[in-house]
């Protein structure tokens, strides 16, 4: 390849991170609320007293939206802002027994008593608004996410104002798990007045701050074909398809009339297929595993201190830096060497060719799923920061699965050039992808250690992003 080809693969590729930088940021982005107020997403819902409504038919008063997460276990360290807005709510309430109040509990553990039932036993509060439990995966309160999240975590509890026309009018985050304190409880004095601002024209904007989770599909692909040229697993995708190309032509696999490059295409898609469905299954357990742990407080300074470990691992491996301290629990005393099995990609291989008997497609694709299972070690310091960013955002399962779906996508489009041309073509493609890669894995370095010391910040209460 030309030497000016180079120089417009490098300027390209320089532009997809700027790009990928620009779009990942975004996801998660605390945004001021905008001037004009939007409607507040309708729902239809049963209370606990067994009345069903539409928040639409509530309209032609102002109405207040309260978000919250009252369960077993409960969350410690915002139990008093739980309780006290809850009084001021009851007060609120019994001060003007017309104002509107409706309760949106979102609970995780189906198995708990209701949050109503829990707070009049706890805190002795009379409750005698609409109270709505939501059960994971909140099929009303994900259409609130937006407004219920705060710099990546849950605020609990949250207050919404909704003026007569139904639009959301004031966000209010009274605590922030892990974080602590946003705005505080709204006193029932506060709210009132409030509430009579809504009805004249004293009110001027929306008051409060969206959190939007508006993740780039794009974004989530480009990052995924970037995290993909680690050197090393260049190397070994590219070795695994020789093997594979090599061995079918030898059994004969491929017959005379059949197209390589048109089924080396095929494979290829195939493999990123396998990739991706690997990835959208890890999507699915890390956003329910993340639901768990991303409120504690701890998670925070974990993962930002994972973040940099794999940072640094991206100019020095881990396994280098600590080898003075492993090397001494890897000691051998009978002296005695033991001869390694076959590996996991060289049993996936097997097993794949076998495959690829009955189709080229299946083939490809368990190789696919197999390499996605047991892909190297170096890659690993490329994909675990994205699967510990999506731990921290408040996305539900299915919608965790289909970002690494598509992640998945661009993780293994670099093999389909690579399995789509002849072996010495594919070969200098790959060549060209180690190259770009091994200065694009650094820049992935420094973004990831970056990223972590902005998370590891938030443990000790400085919000950096």
């Amino acid at each position: 390849m030309a030497k000016e080809e180079m120089h417009k693969i490098g300027v390209s590729l320089i532009l997809i991170l700027i790009f990928m930088i620009g779009a990942i940021s975004d996801c998660g982005a605390q945004t001021p609320a905008e001037n004009s107020a939007v409607i507040a997403p309708d729902f239809t819902a049963t209370d606990l007293d067994g009345r069903t409504f539409n928040l639409s038919d509530l309209r032609g008063e102002s109405l207040i939206l309260h978000i919250t997460n009252i369960e077993i276990p409960l969350c410690r360290e915002c139990e008093t802002h739980l309780k006290d807005q809850l009084k001021e709510l009851a007060a609120l309430k019994a001060a003007d027994p017309n104002v509107q109040i409706v309760t949106l509990n979102l609970r995780k553990n189906p198995y708990s008593r209701d949050g109503r039932s829990l707070a009049e036993g706890w805190w002795k509060v009379n409750i005698t608004w609409p109270w709505i439990e939501d059960i994971e995966p909140y099929s009303v309160g994900s259409k609130y996410l937006d407004y219920w999240n705060v710099r990546g975590g849950a605020s609990n509890p949250t207050v919404l104002l909704i003026n007569k026309d139904g639009k959301i009018a004031g966000i209010y985050h009274i605590y922030r798990v892990g974080e602590g304190e946003v705005d505080g409880v709204q006193t029932a004095e506060t709210l009132s007045k409030k509430l009579q601002d809504l009805k004249g024209s004293q009110w001027k904007e929306m008051e409060g701050e969206i959190s939007q989770q508006n993740v780039s599909a794009l974004g989530m692909f480009i990052l995924g074909i970037v995290t993909s040229l680690a050197p090393c697993s260049i190397a070994l995708m590219i070795a695994v398809f020789s093997y594979v190309m090599t061995v079918r032509r030898k059994d004969e696999y491929l017959r005379k009339s059949t197209s390589t490059s048109k089924e080396g295409f095929i494979m290829g898609v195939a493999f990123t297929l396998g990739m991706a469905a690997v990835f959208f299954v890890l999507g699915l357990f890390i956003s329910q595993v993340g639901l768990l742990v991303r409120d504690a407080r701890i998670f925070d300074l974990a993962a930002g201190i994972i973040m940099i470990l794999l940072g640094i691992s991206t100019f020095k491996p881990l396994g280098e830096i600590f080898a003075p301290v492993t090397s001494v629990f890897r000691r051998n005393p009978s002296g005695e060497v033991h001869e390694k099995g076959e590996s996991l990609i060289q049993k996936s291989v097997k097993i794949s060719i076998g495959l690829f008997k009955y189709s080229a497609f299946i083939g490809a694709f368990s190789l696919g799923i197999f390499f996605a299972l047991g892909w190297a070690p170096c890659a690993l310091s490329m994909v675990l920061p994205v699967l510990i960013w999506l731990a921290s955002q408040n996305v539900t399962p299915l919608m965790g699965g289909m970002m690494l779906f598509i992640f998945g996508l661009g993780h293994g489009v670099p093999i389909i050039p690579i399995s789509t041309f002849s072996r010495t073509v594919g070969g200098r493609i790959g060549d060209k992808y180690i190259a770009i890669g091994s200065w694009t894995t650094k820049f992935f370095g420094l973004l990831v250690i970056a990223v972590g010391v902005v998370y590891a910040a938030r443990y000790f209460g400085f919000v950096l992003w």
